[in-house]
């Protein structure tokens, strides 16, 4: 289903004048990937389209300093389309928005702009990049600590009068009338934890998808009564939540990871890219998993992707090559596995490119895939085939990157500069908590 909203401001203008459209909002996101929107109304678009939007940019995290905190918000008419969860009787629409310099010039800070830089990279080089993530997150009766769960379903379980089911139909429902693609959904292997998956789009698009989705998910449980999280692991025991990235290059209108003659079904190019991500996968860890809490889901024997290796279908490595069907060339893929639904989509997207990109320029060689369960290897056996391990923290996630070029190269020095020093606050104030783990532990022993 493609989207069937306007996609040129004159229609766009047109649209919203005969469809009683009299909200708009304007999106854009920080550098953490935290959604920010400001409001017009109808008769201010056509100005919008042509002047831009002046704020504050000094406000928002990562951004700007105050001395040079003026900033611009251009709508990008292809994103427009209507909240379905909004009143209908005057309705609201909403786009995303290029952030620009008053001298014109793309803002560095804006991860759309970051995103897109990495993708004019990949574009120079012949190839455009697809993505496909499946999104997992959890319901809860209330954000409170003392977490309610809605369910203790399992794995694709079905279950009677499942109030869950009815949540995610009517997210997929508003999705699809956004015009957003939606494969499948299931309840996932957790308690009250669900998956939606997308249909595969071109990166910058799939991006503003994921930000779109973690809204209506979190909008539809809301409407409902309940609480929807993307918080990577917020039940101990328990799977925590993932964004598996399925990703491929496109060159010439065909499937650039595709080879018919190679054992595996994968091009030269797709080995390149896959040896680049497994070199560079500690690096971008930061970028895919960049909360404290992301290291709570990265430990071994919750399904997570720990140990940096790869195959064709064993779920346990951090790349999975999901297996080829005759007559489905263009569904050749690569599945990363490590990235969280509460990352950054847009400089996980950017990072993870820029990672195979190095990978296909500098030409990686590629190692032979694991096929045995890398959790049961012993730390010898892992040892002996080369198996290093993602970081198990953020701060060994931020001092990995703080010494990375390509991440560096890839965020360019404004958001490099401003992420890592903003991860570097959230590891200071975690660290200085004293857990009830430490005083349940400790205290009547010490």
């Amino acid at each position: 289903m493609a989207n069937s909203f306007p996609k040129t401001k004159e229609e766009i203008l047109k649209y919203v004048k005969e469809n009683n459209v009299y909200f708009i909002e304007i999106w854009f996101a920080d550098i953490l990937g935290y959604l920010k929107s400001f409001t017009i109304t109808a008769h201010e678009l056509e100005k919008a389209f042509e002047e831009g939007l002046g704020f504050d940019g000094s406000s928002v995290r990562g951004f700007t300093r105050i001395e040079e905190s003026d900033m611009i918000a251009f709508p990008e008419p292809e994103t427009f389309t209507i909240l379905p969860w909004r009143p209908q009787d005057k309705k609201v629409a909403r786009m995303f928005a290029t952030i620009v310099e008053p001298s014109g010039k793309p803002f560095e800070g804006d991860p759309r702009n970051v995103l897109r830089r990495v993708l004019s990279r990949a574009k120079e080089m012949g190839f455009t990049y697809y993505v496909g993530p499946e999104l997992e997150y959890f319901y809860f009766k209330s954000p409170s600590p003392n977490l309610e769960v809605l369910d203790w379903g399992g794995y694709f379980d079905l279950i009677p009068r499942d109030e869950a089911i009815d949540l995610r139909h009517q997210t997929v429902s508003m999705l699809e009338e956004m015009g957003i693609e939606v494969e499948f959904t299931h309840h996932e292997v957790a308690p009250s934890q669900h998956e939606i998956d997308f249909r595969y789009a071109e990166a910058l698009t799939m991006a503003d998808t994921v930000m779109t989705a973690r809204l209506a998910i979190k909008e539809v449980a809301y409407l409902n009564g309940v609480y929807a999280t993307f918080m990577p692991k917020p039940l101990f025991g328990q799977n925590g939540s993932g964004m598996h990235v399925h990703m491929s290059l496109f060159k010439d209108g065909k499937n650039a990871f595709f080879d018919p003659h190679d054992k595996y079904h994968l091009s030269d190019t797709a080995k390149h890219f896959i040896a680049g991500l497994l070199k560079h996968a500690k690096e971008i860890t930061l970028i895919t998993n960049q909360w404290v809490n992301s290291y709570k889901r990265l430990v071994p024997g919750y399904e997570a992707p720990v140990y940096i290796s790869w195959a064709m279908r064993n779920r346990s490595d951090l790349i999975r090559v999901p297996m080829y069907k005759p007559g489905k060339e263009e569904a050749t893929r690569i599945e990363y596995r490590a990235p969280d639904p509460a990352c950054n989509p847009y400089l996980a997207f950017a990072v993870m490119l820029a990672a195979g990109l190095e990978g296909i320029e500098k030409k990686y060689p590629l190692p032979e895939p694991v096929e045995e369960n890398v959790y049961h290897m012993t730390e010898e056996e892992r040892k002996k085939k080369g198996i290093e391990s993602l970081p198990g923290s953020l701060i060994e996630a931020i001092e990995i990157t703080e010494k990375s070029e390509v991440v560096k190269k890839a965020l360019g020095e404004h958001v490099f500069t401003n992420f890592i020093e903003n991860k570097k606050i959230e590891w200071d104030n975690y660290r200085r908590q004293v857990t009830t783990y430490e005083l349940e532990t400790y205290l009547p022993v010490l």
